[in-house]
């Protein structure tokens, strides 16, 4: 099974197809190589393993990440302070 994790975009480089989301607080770089429409700042994607595998709305993320934070309170709750990996 895959789980793929909603995360904000936060910078995009169009130079290096990669870019800089984040999700609850943990900013990393992810290459963008696998998508077929472009980002920009704000929008959201799901990512598996380093890849943004697709974007999607923003209400329908908001509705995961919930989900996440209901789910595993204790593994999120110290994520507020942003970190880059």
């Amino acid at each position: 099974m895959c789980l793929a994790i909603p995360s904000r975009v936060v910078e995009v480089d169009e130079k290096t197809k990669t870019a800089i989301v984040e999700t609850f607080g943990v900013r990393r770089k992810v290459s963008t190589m696998l998508l077929s429409e472009p980002l920009k700042e704000g929008d959201f994607v799901l990512v598996h393993v380093g890849f943004a595998m697709e974007k999607i709305d923003p209400q329908e993320a908001q509705k995961t990440l919930d989900l996440f934070k209901e789910l595993f309170p204790e593994e999120l709750e110290g994520g507020e302070g942003a970190q880059e990996r």
